[in-house]
């Protein structure tokens, strides 16, 4: 990963972390999923970046969305 990311959300649900990022997307911040999972298994870990100046505000909706499930 290139220098000025961070990682603000894994999981192990890939439809899961693309949902997160349509969500930043539509809130204008920029984010890169890595698939850390084993293709054939599944086991591992999808990982969401994005970049640190947005991390702060990115967290803040995260946690807001999972507080309304």
């Amino acid at each position: 990963m290139e220098p000025g990311w961070i990682k603000i959300y894994s999981t192990t649900q890939s439809i899961q972390a693309s949902l997160i990022q349509g969500m930043l997307k539509e809130n204008g911040i920029e984010s890169v999923i890595l698939n850390r999972q084993d293709s054939e298994f599944l086991v591992g870990e999808v990982q969401l970046y994005v970049h640190q100046s947005d991390a702060a505000k990115a967290k803040e909706l995260i946690e807001s969305t999972q507080e309304n499930d």
